[in-house]
């Protein structure tokens, strides 16, 4: 047993201090990035992600933000992609697991295209687990690495440098970050495991950097504050989920309580919900570790997308970053002890 005693943070215990500023207006602001792989492949876009989950990483969703230049990793249970002209937008990430039916899956997806088909047919392959520090994993993404050298790997969930760097060198090109601080994932609480978010970005960037590779920021925003606070900290992407749940883009249908109050359902990848949909139920030898909840009904997605890339460009003028890759120069972080919103829309 060991103790760590040196202070984590998460996004609420920080506020991003403003100094001095030259830019007179948030349209100055370029949110926009240019990202350089190893596979001699670029991407232009603003790297703010909707997350691989049932509910937000849809057809849909994709196709909306994708018209403010966005980038949506989709639900591994959606089989269309293949045959779906949409999916050649390079604003989409296919995402799969690292279960039998994933590599039967992938492996089938290859074999119905010819090589230059599949090697153009989708920049992002997304491979998702919960808990991506088992050696099974790092080997998983060095044989996708050796069998696609062509595509750009996002690999997570882990939270420490050492496993950043991992991932790194067994082929990802971005490392997802988080364990434990999505608003329906309940592993802090079910398996004592997790890392504060905002300190798991800080030290996972700086490792990730070190190489040449790519953090995303995954879990713990639910404020546009946050946002710009995980850019602020390091992260070259921020993937949402529950800040994205609850409209017309996301899967599911609009229901109307007794009290008139209309809501969509918004379950983690780890819930009973998930497990029963798509494994027949939760396996006798592990837990759920997810929630299922009711999200107000918000409407179209765009209005949403609008605040977070307005605070996020708030963020930038109060601290002088004329663009985004450049916020985590400009940020410094304040430590404070008063709870921040915990619902994005809180006044």
């Amino acid at each position: 047993m060991k103790i760590l005693d040196d202070v984590k943070l998460d996004y609420s215990d920080v506020l991003i201090r403003p100094k001095r500023s030259i830019l007179t207006s948030r349209k100055e602001v370029n949110l926009e990035r240019t990202f350089y792989f190893r596979n001699h492949k670029d991407w232009t876009g603003v790297p703010i992600a909707a997350a691989n989950m049932d509910t937000i990483g849809t057809i849909e969703m994709a196709r909306e933000l994708s018209k403010h230049n966005m980038l949506t990793c989709l639900s591994k249970h959606i089989e269309s992609w293949e045959t779906d002209k949409d999916f050649y937008d390079r604003n989409m990430a296919v995402t799969f697991g690292m279960g039998q039916a994933d590599e039967e899956r992938l492996l089938s997806a290859a074999g119905k295209m010819t090589t230059s088909e599949w090697m153009g047919h989708k920049d992002f392959i997304c491979i998702d687990v919960a808990n991506g520090y088992s050696q099974r994993f790092v080997d998983y993404i060095k044989n996708i690495r050796d069998n696609w050298p062509e595509k750009i790997i996002i690999a997570g969930n882990v939270v420490t440098a050492e496993m950043t760097e991992a991932l790194y060198l067994a082929g990802a090109d971005i490392v997802k970050v988080g364990i434990g601080p999505g608003s329906v994932c309940t592993t802090r609480k079910v398996a004592g495991v997790g890392y504060p978010q905002l300190s798991a970005v800080i030290e996972c960037a700086d490792a990730a950097h070190g190489l040449g590779g790519y953090i995303m920021a995954d879990g713990g925003c639910v404020s546009p504050g946050d946002v710009s606070k995980a850019f602020g900290a390091g992260a070259d992407f921020v993937m949402l989920g529950g800040m994205l749940a609850g409209h017309d883009e996301c899967a599911g249908d609009i229901v109307t309580d007794e009290q008139g109050t209309s809501h969509k359902v918004f379950y983690g990848m780890s819930s009973t919900t998930a497990m029963e949909k798509h494994s027949g139920g939760v396996a006798t030898y592990r837990a759920s570790e997810g929630k299922t909840v009711k999200v107000p009904y918000r409407g179209p997605v765009c209005d949403t997308i609008q605040q977070i890339l307005g605070g996020v460009r708030s963020a930038c003028t109060y601290t002088g970053a004329r663009v985004i890759k450049q916020l985590p120069k400009c940020t410094t972080f304040v430590r404070c002890n008063r709870q921040l919103n915990t619902v994005f829309g809180d006044s």
